[in-house]
């Protein structure tokens, strides 16, 4: 399964890039020199490994691809306006394709948070998230800006927690359990706080992780599984939505003031 998702992840990377660029009518990126080439590998990679980990198909090797594709394909197709004539994609690629999967094929599954950690034993049951958490850190801290974010789904998913025990009367640490998993911290430092995907701003930031917490209690509620997929899938696409609605309305808003100074040309 990881060499199918790696391998089509690469393929769609470089093929969707070609479409894209043939519609545009401009030069592909990679193209020119074998640096530019490599350069478009890593965005292939990320994706790859994460439809391959997360997704357990048994022998099935059809949805990883399809999973894959999702991922690469969104970051082309499904862009939202973001200011001076830009676009931005505004799925996380991986949580993008590994949600529509789990919701398209019934007979796909999602690796067990213990997938990854089972015969972590002793010491390293601190030691393993504690790197994890650590690199997160540093790389939201001192590159990506991404802190806030952070903070601030780490508290909503509290809050909703304690909201939900109180409400459904059963005791506050259970719905603070999954925060100890490894795909819990996997998730929070690498899925959420994807820097192309979430806003610049810290309070919109803030604003966003905290978001993803509440929908994500509200799916809970619903008793609806793989809440955190699906919860980030949502307000990303609100996010998108309320992209597209302002650029409309800055548009719509200054159109009236160029066509005083068209009829005076």
């Amino acid at each position: 399964a990881a060499f199918v998702g790696i391998g089509s992840s690469i393929f769609f990377q470089y093929f969707f890039e070609w479409v894209d660029a043939r519609a545009k009518n401009r030069e592909v990126r990679w193209a020119g020199s074998w640096a530019n080439f490599l350069n478009a590998l890593p965005a292939a990679l990320i994706p790859g490994f994460a439809c391959a980990m997360l997704l357990y198909a048994n022998e099935r090797l059809w949805p990883i691809v399809f999973a894959v594709a999702v991922s690469i394909g969104s970051k082309v197709l499904i862009r939202a306006p973001v200011g001076q004539g830009r676009t931005q994609h505004i799925f996380n690629p991986s949580n993008l394709g590994v949600g529509l999967t789990l919701l398209l094929f019934p007979q796909v599954g999602f690796a067990p948070p213990y997938h990854f950690t089972e015969n972590v034993t002793e010491a390293w049951d601190f030691i393993l998230p504690g790197i994890i958490w650590f690199s997160g850190v540093i790389i939201h801290g001192f590159f990506t800006g991404r802190l806030p974010l952070v903070a601030a789904w780490l508290i909503g998913f509290f809050l909703q927690g304690q909201v939900r025990a109180h409400i459904f009367g059963f005791p506050w640490i259970v719905p603070v359990m999954p925060m100890t998993s490894a795909a819990f911290i996997v998730f929070t430092l690498y899925m959420v706080p994807d820097p192309a995907t979430t806003p610049l701003k810290p309070w919109r930031q803030a604003a966003f992780g905290f978001a993803v917490a509440v929908v994500y209690g509200i799916i809970q509620v619903l008793h609806l599984v793989f809440g955190l997929f699906y919860a980030l899938i949502i307000v990303c696409a609100i996010r998108g939505i309320s992209l597209h609605l302002y650029d409309a309305f800055k548009a719509r808003e200054g159109a009236p003031a160029a066509m005083p100074a068209a009829q005076s040309a």
